[in-house]
């Protein structure tokens, strides 16, 4: 479904990630792993055209989208749940999907705001509270809902269990764990290695700026010089 080409990019003239390699099959969780400032974020900002890419290819189902703004890059069928998560304070949460269901494309709409609702059952109970009354657990909940509303086709997470109690990690989790169960496509940058390569079917490592490893959650587990050379686990 995703596919990136000898990726490079960063920020004015400081370059951030090397000619990265990266595929993520329809129907499969596809993780990224490393320590902080190998370039993860940026790449999944080059993806959904937040960054400019300096050089390389992206390819969605096939069709090029570099170059492409973030909200054609959005019809397209690629949702981005942000680290810092960025909902619209001074809307409720229910005005928060509302607004990004208008963005939902084709027909089979099966993410409703009632089946957010359904889905994460804090956030009907907090439906006319503002997204800054919300807690940070509630906030992701809405941040993931508000990108399921427009049924992706590819949804993007960058680490989602940031800064969360224990007890909102397992819930979310479990949620994600039910969007695997569905078939939905995902990439996820995270940096708990647990709960990455727990979800992922699949995984990539990062290092200085480039795509280090390739390969099985399974295999990457086994691999203990793997974790301390790469990932400090």
């Amino acid at each position: 479904m995703l596919e990136v080409r000898d990726l490079h990019a960063g920020y004015g003239e400081t370059r951030v990630i090397h000619g990265v390699d990266l595929t993520v099959e329809e129907g499969r969780f596809h993780a990224i792993l490393g320590r902080n400032g190998v370039g993860k974020t940026t790449t999944l900002k080059t993806i959904v055209g937040l960054l400019p890419a300096i050089g390389g290819e992206i390819s969605f189902q096939g069709k090029p989208i570099c170059g492409h703004p973030p909200f054609d890059i959005a019809r397209m069928g690629i949702a981005y749940v942000p680290e810092t998560r960025d909902v619209f304070g001074s809307l409720s949460v229910l005005e928060n999907l509302q607004l990004a269901a208008r963005l939902a494309t084709g027909s089979d709409c099966r993410w409703t705001v009632e089946r957010i609702f359904d889905f994460f059952p804090n956030l009907a109970s907090r439906r006319d509270n503002g997204g800054n009354q919300l807690s940070g657990g509630e906030q992701q909940m809405l941040a993931i809902g508000r990108a399921l509303v427009m049924n992706p086709k590819l949804l993007i997470l960058d680490e989602p269990t940031e800064g969360l109690a224990p007890i909102v990690v397992r819930q979310i989790f479990e949620k994600l764990q039910d969007l695997k169960g569905e078939g939905m496509t995902m990439l996820l940058v995270e940096q708990n290695f647990h709960f990455a390569t727990r979800l992922a079917d699949t995984a990539s490592v990062f290092g200085r700026g480039m795509c280090v490893w390739s390969g099985t959650c399974e295999a990457l587990r086994a691999d203990d010089e793997l974790h301390r050379q790469w990932l400090g686990v």
